[in-house]
């Protein structure tokens, strides 16, 4: 047993060079703490990053909260330079401020965040300022709430803020949205296409796309909630 023992811990040693040689070598190098932050400025959770035409990063993080851990002012846009040096936070102090989801720079280097706890999208110059406001805090999509449903999830939306109607003896697996022009729930992301009209991500509660025009006017959303198990 011993025997067969040490043959097989040669024969790893003899094999494991053989099997490193094989391991492709990343085209990458770590740079530890790439990014130079303030003594008084610090990350929170990370939830989105996007770098400029020249370089420079973007980071929305759920830091400089103020609250509970969720639906707290828990948003901060950081920039820095090519080579990660602090330049400035945009937008402090925000009312649009609430839970960072998406981080974005378009092909004009404007910068765009989505907010997913203020249900707000918002365009930044290249120079720092609000220039577009999509959605409105604290008005979150009006939901209607469909037959035979025991009330529980509605009323724990209506104690959060949101429209609901809550007629007797409802009692979906789900609350309905019901989609309004430039009204977001929960939204996750933006993106444009090449005419320059921008899509936003409206998922978490009203499972659809809203699409505006070049001159940020509304044009169509499409999309519902699924039917699935």
């Amino acid at each position: 047993m011993k025997y067969v023992l040490l043959v097989a811990v040669m024969l790893g040693l003899i094999m494991t060079p053989a099997l490193a040689q094989t391991v492709p070598e990343l085209p990458f190098e770590s740079v530890p703490n790439p990014l130079k932050l303030p003594n008084d400025v610090h990350f929170g959770e990370i939830a989105g990053v996007a770098v400029n035409s020249v370089g420079h990063v973007f980071v929305f993080s759920r830091g400089n909260s103020v609250g509970p851990a969720y639906m707290a002012t828990a948003s901060q846009l950081l920039e820095f330079d090519a080579s990660g040096n602090f330049v400035r936070e945009i937008g402090k102090n925000l009312n649009a401020w609430s839970y960072a989801h998406a981080v974005r720079v378009d092909p004009q280097d404007n910068i765009w965040i989505v907010d997913k706890g203020s249900n707000m999208i918002l365009r930044f110059t290249p120079e720092g300022h609000v220039d577009w406001v999509f959605g409105r805090k604290g008005e979150a999509s009006h939901i209607q709430v469909p037959p035979d449903y025991e009330t529980v999830m509605a009323r724990r939306l209506a104690r959060m803020g949101v429209d609901v109607d809550i007629p007797e003896n409802n009692n979906p697996r789900w609350p309905i949205p019901v989609h309004r022009d430039n009204v977001f729930n929960q939204p996750t992301d933006v993106a444009w296409d090449s005419q320059g009209n921008s899509y936003f991500t409206d998922g978490y509660i009203n499972s659809r796309v809203g699409k505006v025009n070049a001159r940020g006017e509304w044009v169509a959303s499409w999309g519902s909630l699924g039917t699935g198990p």
